[in-house]
């Protein structure tokens, strides 16, 4: 699937588009990161503070709550220049340190955290092997990896696939079966320790979530063209009309956890 991947879908730049447009097409709200800090503080070590990564932190969404909850210092890494810049000016916290780095070259020394955070970065990996090698480097004997993705074998069903149905196609091309990436990261020393089944709000209603939809925050809207992105908004908006408004819409999510 890795392979079928690389061979069609190009790599996506943050830097490009969707930078000016994540933060609020892919905001979390606040019972949403609630939920999210509750279930990674579930698993991890109990001292305090905790040395945490957020691998791929974009803008800063979670940064700032890992310091709150883990004590920090929390380090936020993230390639593109524009995403990690709306982080230093919009997600600051004084245990939070925001740098150039990618997954597969993590500026920080080895067995240095505690925990790290790996939120919907994984399918933009090119090297994942050497990903999963600076991963256990980074971490310390006994640390947590969070691996929040989705996997092939145990993709979701979204409401709006309904309506832009390639979405699901490309979508389900990006990503891997669970045994793959539990036993690449196995292979570099970080054992899966179990699995996070986590629901959460998505939306509050059906027009929220078209809304959100029309800013192409996600990068699956990359990898469709114009034209099928607007006639799926477009046969949203008419269902909504036909079938109202309902709400608020619920999403499951599975979270990978591993230990070093």
């Amino acid at each position: 699937m890795a392979a079928a991947y690389a061979a069609w879908v190009r790599p996506v730049d943050y830097d490009e588009r969707l930078y000016a447009v994540y933060a609020q097409g892919r905001a979390l709200s606040p019972d949403n990161l609630r939920r999210w800090l509750a279930a990674f503080e579930s698993w991890a070590p109990p001292p305090r503070p905790l040395q945490v990564l957020d691998l791929g932190c974009g803008v800063g969404r979670f940064t700032p709550g890992l310091a709150d909850t883990f004590g920090g210092p929390v380090f936020g890494v993230e390639p593109s220049e524009r995403m990690r810049a709306q982080a230093v000016q919009n997600a600051a916290h004084p245990a939070v340190s925001y740098l150039a780095g990618s997954a597969e070259a993590i500026p920080l020394p080895d067995r240095s955290c505690d925990l790290a955070l790996l939120y919907f970065v994984l399918h933009h990996v090119a090297d994942k092997k050497a990903a999963a090698a600076e991963l256990a480097r980074v971490l310390r004997r006994g640390g947590r990896l969070f691996v929040r993705t989705n996997f092939s074998d145990r993709m979701p069903e979204l409401e709006w696939y309904r309506f832009c149905p390639r979405a699901r196609e490309v979508d389900r091309s990006m990503y891997e079966p669970l045994s793959v990436v539990e036993d690449r990261f196995n292979a570099a020393g970080l054992l899966g320790i179990g699995l996070e089944e986590l629901e959460f709000e998505e939306a509050r209603d059906r027009r929220d979530l078209l809304g959100k939809l029309r800013l192409r925050a996600l990068s699956t809207f990359e990898h469709l063209s114009d034209d099928e992105a607007e006639q799926g908004f477009a046969a949203m908006e008419a269902d909504i009309a036909v079938h109202g408004n309902r709400g608020p819409l619920m999403a499951k999510a599975t979270v990978l956890v591993l230990e070093r």
